[in-house]
């Protein structure tokens, strides 16, 4: 019966993916409402169980892609991947509305800026901290943190170690989870409850999956415009990391 039933998984491996993450934003969203009282969102456990489920994966197979190296679940893996991550992406851009992202005008872009630079600042200042001082290290780490897809991606194309990329996305992961957790928090105090502030605190933090779940326990409402802005922030640090952001970190510390 069990080794049916494991052929039937492995055979639709994306559709038991499906489910698999269903029943874990079901859980997630129980124990927010119901241990947290809303407290810590739904999103946040979700991210959270995730990883250990990713931990366990990898730790108990020896692999390197978490769950989906157990045989079970390797529809995670394409679950994850690039094409339903980048049509989960696009998809929030949907639910905005065309007259507001107008407004935002010269701001956003200008949030849009400052976010990749500032992050990609305090990244490498992270960076020299730990020991780390060539150009390729720095500004991958830098990019990471800006976010854990930026970093990864310039790690790539300047030919970094997979230990510093590792890092790099380490480093977009936790700055993922603090934006999520932290945006309900602060969203009162920095007037985060229209669709402009919302564009713009997209195009500062750059985070589409943290902007996302955070908003989403702000005000559902506000989640299409400043996951649209993340989004374009993530295109615009793939964009300056591995070109203008290394020439700038290459011409300082050789």
């Amino acid at each position: 019966m069990f080794e049916m039933l494991s052929d039937v998984f492995q055979e639709n491996g994306l559709i038991l993916s499906f489910a698999l993450v269903g029943i874990v934003m079901y859980f997630s969203y129980m124990f927010s409402d119901k241990l947290t009282k809303g407290w810590l969102h739904g999103s946040a456990i979700a991210i959270l169980v995730g990883l250990v489920l990713a931990y366990i994966g990898g730790a108990t197979t020896g692999g390197e892609k978490g769950l989906s190296d157990i045989g079970l679940f390797t529809g995670i893996g394409l679950m994850g991947g690039g094409m339903l991550r980048d049509f989960a992406i696009v998809a929030t851009a949907f639910g905005a509305n065309i007259e507001e992202i107008k407004k935002a005008g010269f701001t956003g872009v200008l949030s849009l800026f400052l976010g990749v630079i500032v992050s990609f600042i305090v990244g490498v200042v992270i960076a020299l901290t730990f020991g780390y001082t060539d150009a390729v290290s720095l500004t991958t780490i830098g990019a990471g943190t800006a976010t854990y897809i930026v970093g990864p991606v310039t790690g790539t194309a300047l030919g970094a170690s997979s230990e510093v990329i590792t890092l790099s996305i380490a480093a977009g992961l936790v700055k993922s989870i603090l934006t999520m957790i932290g945006t309900p928090f602060i969203a009162k105090y920095i007037g985060l409850d229209n669709p402009r502030s919302a564009i713009v605190y997209g195009g500062l933090m750059g985070t589409t999956s943290g902007v996302a779940g955070g908003l989403a326990a702000t005000d559902p409402k506000l989640v299409p415009y400043g996951a649209m802005t993340a989004t374009f922030y993530t295109g615009l640090g793939c964009l300056l990391a591995p070109s203008i952001l290394f020439i700038i970190t290459r011409s300082i510390f050789g």
